[in-house]
């Protein structure tokens, strides 16, 4: 991919240079479209692990970017609907081949997207371009995987679950939720939160990195992540501002709590595995 990578840094010195979509030759948008296809292959990835955290590829999203840059709107049709975008839709003829299936009537992968083998996509869902989408994951009904967001093996993302996309800057990292995690319906997790390994998060929970983390089990407050193994649901916490007169009764904040994901926890979560497979 080192050759990919370079190519994609030169169209983007070009691009800031002035290169316009209107003069986008057949050699570039050959390029282009080499790059979405390998983002589709999962051969390159918008983020990766390193030292022992996730850190941004910055040329993948540069990449991305550059596709919206230098595309001009072309007309569409998807089940016999126009739409109008710079990006056409995935082409999903390669998911049975690998046991992924996804529903009719409203499931929407966009190009330069990746589905890993054995999951499930539930309409009406929407996966982004750049998203990784690992094997053995359900995407329920009205989900969104935004821009770019890492998403592990064997992940549940409940029905109604916003995963927010992380473009700009270049350099940071987008939304990651890691394997075996387990998402509420209505979960929404934004602005490169990552959910650690193994965690189950309650229903209506907001994972953002201005909210605390109160993890009980290390007995701290952490922000931006939720550590490995742990079961989180919302709680409201006084506020600074509770004493002032606006507020009858006092003000509160919104928080996470987490714990020990508990054997309780798992054995429900391994029973609707087990529903999900049959």
């Amino acid at each position: 991919m080192s050759v990919l990578r370079e190519d994609i840094e030169d169209l983007q010195r070009r691009y800031e240079e002035g290169l316009a979509a209107e003069a986008v030759g057949a050699d570039e948008r050959a390029l282009l479209d080499e790059f979405l296809t390998a983002l589709e292959a999962g051969e390159i990835r918008a983020a990766e692990r390193e030292d022992g955290g996730w850190a941004a590829n910055s040329w993948v999203k540069q990449g991305i970017l550059l596709n919206f840059g230098l595309r001009e709107i072309e007309t569409h049709t998807h089940g016999g609907v126009d739409y109008h975008d710079v990006l056409p839709l995935r082409g999903t003829g390669d998911l049975p081949g690998r046991g992924t299936r996804n529903t009719p009537d409203g499931t929407v992968v966009r190009r330069g997207a990746y589905v890993g083998g054995d999951a499930i996509l539930m309409s009406p869902a929407f996966v982004n371009i750049g998203a990784y989408v690992g094997d053995g994951t359900l995407v329920d009904s009205c989900d969104t995987v935004g821009s770019a967001a890492q998403i592990g093996d064997n992940v549940k993302l409940g029905a109604n679950t916003l995963i927010g996309g992380v473009l700009e800057p270049v350099e940071a990292a987008p939304v990651v939720v890691e394997d075996d995690v387990s998402l509420g319906a209505g979960c929404r997790v934004t602005s490169g939160f990552v959910v650690g390994e193994g965690s189950v998060v309650g229903e209506n929970t907001l994972l953002t990195p201005r909210i605390p983390v109160y993890d009980l089990v290390e007995e701290e407050i952490v922000y931006g992540e939720l550590p490995p193994e742990r079961r989180a649901f919302s709680r409201f916490v006084e506020s600074s501002v509770g004493e002032h007169d606006l507020f009858d009764g006092g003000a509160y904040k919104p928080a996470v709590v987490a714990t020990d994901v508990g054997a309780e926890t798992l054995e429900a979560t391994e029973r609707e595995d087990a529903l999900r497979d049959n």
